[in-house]
């Protein structure tokens, strides 16, 4: 799914909750943030988010999904287990949709700790690393570190951003 893409979907998911009159809202992760806000990759295969009330929501997302012949899972909430208590900002608000997304730092922080190098987590990365301007290993740790305990940082998360940097 490209950025237009995923805007239609989001508001064709609106449509469905006003036809149901109920009120949504949802917070969007990974690619479909990197795709639809910074503009830093062409697409996503998948929308990550969590949202609310979740089985109108789901109900709301099937009927997307049915109508666009996208799977079933276009837009889940496998994230959720993963999140940790961050700052959030308004990307859009409709009429029966509220859409969030994480700050910057938070969004450099979940990828970090994912760390699956392959594929675009790596281009990901590298773009808020530069996006938030840091210029070293310690900077990006201490963004990780706010919503992390060290303890649970990976060593691989570590030598990762360290070969980032050519340390």
């Amino acid at each position: 799914m490209d950025r237009d893409q995923i805007k239609t979907y989001l508001e064709q998911l609106n449509d469905e909750l006003r036809s149901m009159k109920v009120k949504g809202e949802l917070c969007l992760y990974g690619g479909a943030v990197m795709c639809l806000v910074y503009d830093a990759r062409p697409s996503t295969k998948d929308v990550d988010a969590v949202f609310r009330p979740a089985q109108q929501m789901r109900q709301a997302i099937e009927r997307v999904a049915r109508s666009n012949h996208l799977r079933e899972n276009w837009l889940n909430d496998a994230v959720k287990g993963f999140l940790t208590p961050h700052p959030q900002r308004v990307l859009f608000d409709l009429s029966h949709l509220k859409v969030y997304i994480p700050e910057p730092d938070y969004l450099l922080a979940m990828k970090a700790l994912a760390i699956r190098v392959d594929g675009t987590d790596k281009q990901d990365i590298q773009f808020l690393i530069q996006h938030l301007d840091l210029k070293t290993p310690p900077e990006v740790f201490a963004i990780v570190e706010k919503y992390c305990p060290r303890r649970q940082i990976k060593p691989a998360t570590q030598f990762f951003i360290e070969e980032l940097f050519g340390e």
